[in-house]
């Protein structure tokens, strides 16, 4: 077996858009245009939410309403069966609540984002992720690692995308093929194994081809580290971190 190797990782997470051919023109009455005015604004507006994955959080509730952040904007209160920004509030229940968007339903846990709607696990040609910031002050996602549903969790101070050996045999990584290497963590030095992975999505952005490590010490989330970050410019506005794709 190869000599492990050194590898500095701090695995506690720092908060940080005709011509005409059918013969002579004919007047169109008023009352028509602005009627197919109309179903034009509607129709954009209705390709406008389903063309995109929308990332909503549940961050409270009032009594019978929830509060919920919807793309990373203001935090919204809603009750069940009103609509926001074509997200519908279906039930709540304690700290969970289940929403509907683009036809899909899925439940929510408090300050867990969670990407629904939009053109689901195909898609990935997006460029833009928004992160709304947790009551902790974290900046928390869901996405996938090789297609699998993981919960994120977005560290600086990582190297590189990082997972427990337990998320890592969850999502079916054989990581005992991958290099062994060293961690300096904050409960020490600890031992761990590079792998590459053959995706990284988070909403409708994928990258390819990204450096990881597995941890054999237990951890809560995947960090998100800058093997994935530094594919990105990142900037953070007001209560949210924008990331925008460079390559």
């Amino acid at each position: 077996m190869a000599r492990p190797q050194a590898f500095p990782l701090r695995v506690d997470a720092t908060p940080l858009t005709a011509g005409n051919t059918c013969g002579p023109a004919k007047a169109v009455p008023r009352s028509s245009w602005q009627s197919m005015r109309s179903f034009v604004v509607a129709f954009l507006a209705t390709a406008c939410t389903f063309a995109h994955a929308q990332s909503v959080m549940l961050t409270g509730t009032i009594g019978s309403r929830a509060i919920l952040i919807v793309n990373g904007g203001a935090p919204k209160t809603v009750a069940i069966g009103e609509t926001f920004q074509g997200v519908k509030l279906v039930s709540l229940q304690g700290e969970q609540a289940t929403v509907e968007s683009g036809g899909k339903r899925v439940a929510l846990r408090m300050d867990t984002p969670v990407s629904i709607g939009g053109g689901g696990p195909g898609g990935g040609g997006g460029s833009r992720i928004v992160l709304p910031v947790s009551s902790g002050g974290h900046f928390m996602a869901q996405g996938a690692i090789n297609g699998r549903a993981v919960s994120f969790m977005l560290d600086t101070g990582a190297t590189t995308v990082a997972m427990s050996a337990a998320d890592a045999q969850r999502i079916g990584l054989d990581f005992s093929k991958g290099q062994p290497v060293r961690m300096s963590t904050a409960n020490g030095v600890a031992q761990g194994y590079r792998v590459r992975l053959n995706s990284v999505r988070v909403g409708d952005v994928e990258v390819y081809d990204v450096e990881a490590v597995v941890s054999e010490q237990p951890m809560p989330f995947v960090l998100l580290g800058n093997s994935f970050i530094n594919r990105f410019s990142m900037r953070r506005d007001a209560d949210q971190m924008v990331l925008e794709k460079r390559f």
